[in-house]
């Protein structure tokens, strides 16, 4: 028993050790106790060897890996093509010009549902002049904020400035 440590790829479970160990005492014991009587009691049949650690499942079907990551890859690919494929389609058919059949279809008209009846409108209360100033100017405030991205918006915003401005300073703001 003066060996070195031994190396296990799968290192066994201690009762597989202990019994490894049993066995080799017996063995050790069994042939000096046979041979010294050589017809008194049978020696116990030996135990079966220990069976090998099972490896895990990954290990152990370690080259079906690339074999399902392939297969994910071309599900995935084949699904993301027969969505672009679809959606080609139906841009063509909206770009499609209608075609025009000979025979003229007729129209029947139907009248329109009339309009549920819904009570009148209330008419509110008018804002105030300084208020309606307030708010002039905090859309005026707004209007400076906005950063234009091209010169016909930059033009529009101004114009929009201007009438604001001109609310502003007027001495009566107009009713709408």
């Amino acid at each position: 028993m003066s060996e070195g440590p031994k190396l296990y790829t799968n290192k066994p479970k201690k009762a597989q050790v202990k019994q490894f160990q049993q066995q080799q005492q017996m063995k050790g014991t069994g042939l000096s106790a046979s041979s010294s009587t050589m017809g008194g009691q049978p020696s116990p049949p030996p135990p079966p060897p220990p069976q090998p650690p099972k490896e895990s499942f990954v290990r152990r079907y370690k080259f079906l890996w690339p074999l399902l990551l392939t297969v994910n890859l071309a599900v995935g690919a084949y699904f993301f093509m027969r969505t672009r494929k679809n959606n080609t389609v139906i841009e063509e058919k909206e770009v499609a010009p209608p075609v025009e059949t000979a025979a003229p279809v007729p129209v029947t008209e139907k009248p329109l549902p009339s309009p549920p009846i819904t009570a009148p409108v209330k008419l509110r209360d008018p804002i105030p002049e300084n208020q309606q100033r307030e708010i002039f100017k905090w859309l005026l405030e707004e209007k400076r904020k906005v950063k234009p991205s091209n010169p016909e918006e930059k033009k529009r915003i101004d114009e929009e400035k201007a009438i604001l401005k001109q609310f502003i300073r007027a001495s009566s703001i107009p009713t709408f």
